[in-house]
């Protein structure tokens, strides 16, 4: 069963990857990119710091670093303990794909940080911002679907890596979004 798993997985990946054109590399490679997500940051800080003043703020700092240090140590504890190979180490699908970046990152891939940690921050801040910002569940989603896709089209993670990576993310940043409520009600915030 896990084998079949995997082998879907696979073939999946090999589907999609595919679908990618040199036309389309640059694009995937910027949305990849960590520090492309400055300009996001910023933005979601301005409006909650413009909906919800400095204390509240101020907690929300610490919450979100909290939850992307969480879900980025846990994606390093799984990386090691499972030692799923990512797709360029796997000699099965040598020559089958396309890697767009110049390197292809640690030997193991599962599960992808960057899908946990931008479903994270996408919910956390859609939980929270969603009564102030009619539209920004949409938005944060959308970004946070383009990042997990951009991990498979640059050829470094396989889909099962993305969806646990949402999964964990997702479940992180519910929990993440009770406590911070919670403390708000609790400091009278």
């Amino acid at each position: 069963m896990l084998e079949e798993l995997i082998q879907y997985d696979k073939e999946l990946f090999l589907f999609l990857n595919n679908l990618g054109t040199s036309s389309w590399d640059g694009f995937w490679l910027f949305i990849t990119n960590k520090f492309s997500a400055i300009p996001v940051y910023i933005l979601l800080a301005g409006l909650f710091y413009k909906a919800y003043g400095l204390k509240k703020f101020l907690l929300l700092i610490l919450t979100v670093a909290l939850l992307i240090t969480l879900t980025d140590q846990l994606a390093n504890f799984f990386k090691y303990g499972v030692q799923r190979l990512r797709p360029c180490y796997d000699e099965e699908l040598s020559g089958l794909f396309r890697l767009v970046k110049s390197s292809c990152g640690g030997k193991f891939g599962y599960f992808s940080a960057h899908a946990s940690n931008s479903f994270a921050v996408a919910f956390l801040f859609t939980y929270l911002l969603k009564e102030k910002y009619k539209y920004i569940g949409f938005f944060l989603m959308t970004w946070a679907c383009l990042v997990a896709y951009s991990r498979v089209y640059i050829g470094v993670h396989f889909p099962l890596d993305i969806v646990t990576g949402t999964f964990i993310g997702l479940i992180f940043s519910w929990l993440f979004a009770k406590l911070f409520i919670f403390a708000t009600l609790k400091f009278k915030l």
